[in-house]
């Protein structure tokens, strides 16, 4: 798709030049790469080679939204992955909210993806089913982010069409029926309180994915956009821990061949 608008100022994506190994991160619906900015430049300091997207129709005006459909964000972080994968050797993904449900997806496509971090990913959100019956053209109105810390802004949008929603519900179910087809080792973060996504999303993800290696990590002193919120820190050691573990079995398994 075209978009119509300009990308708004600190919505933009970024990439930070690094190692061999790589962490694409992918925020969520009506979200921008600002929200996952602090834990990617972490990251970077970490000497890992850092990207973040953006996807599609977000960060620039929410009328553009009314042009793009799920395929439109599927392809901005499979466009993002493939080009990492020219740089790296190793690849880890984290996504956030929807851009946990784009991550499965990815992943249930790409099987040599090393390894994903999931923050309280998007599959079933009932809250959200109404949106399905009223008319695509309508705009809703947007709450603010769902974020503990006070002092936090998240760059976001104030109303949406209705079309958008629609196209992530509609999503959902389509990753969700492939949830079996994803084997790459999976970590998921889980904040107790979500005003947006129930937190047993997570839990039905992991009973269904078939990964070998699963792990959860609980967030309590986070609500949705975790990664921009109190437990961000915790979220940034726990998966450098899983990275660096996996790192470390593949290069055991390279010698033991």
């Amino acid at each position: 798709m075209k978009e119509a608008y300009p990308v708004i100022t600190g919505a933009d994506a970024f990439l930070y030049e690094g190692s061999k190994v790589g962490i694409l991160l992918c925020h969520g619906f009506l979200g921008t790469p600002q929200s996952v900015e602090y834990i990617g430049k972490v990251f970077a300091k970490q000497g890992y080679t850092v990207s973040a997207p953006r996807l599609a129709g977000h960060g620039t005006h929410y009328k553009d939204l009314a042009h793009c459909s799920f395929s439109d964000w599927y392809l901005s972080l499979e466009k993002a992955y493939l080009d990492l994968k020219e740089r790296c050797e190793r690849i880890y993904v984290i996504g956030q909210s929807m851009g946990g449900t784009l991550t499965l997806d990815l992943a249930s496509h790409y099987k040599d993806i090393d390894g994903i971090l999931l923050i309280n990913p998007a599959i079933h959100v009932p809250a959200m089913s109404p949106y399905q019956n009223i008319p695509s053209t309508k705009y809703i109105n947007e709450s603010k982010p769902d974020i503990k810390n006070p002092d936090v802004k998240e760059i976001t949008y104030p109303k949406v069409p209705a079309f958008a929603y629609q196209q992530l519900l509609a999503y959902m179910d389509v990753v969700k029926k492939n949830l079996s087809l994803v084997k790459n080792p999976i970590l998921c973060f889980q904040s107790t309180i979500d005003h947006v996504v129930p937190p047993e999303n997570t839990d039905f993800i992991l009973q269904r994915v078939q990964s070998d290696i699963k792990l959860k990590h609980v967030l309590d002193n986070s609500y949705h956009v975790a990664s921009m919120d109190y437990d961000n820190e915790k979220i940034i050691r726990k998966s450098l821990q899983f990275i660096q573990s996996l790192s470390t079995s593949n290069r055991l398994n390279k010698v033991n061949q």
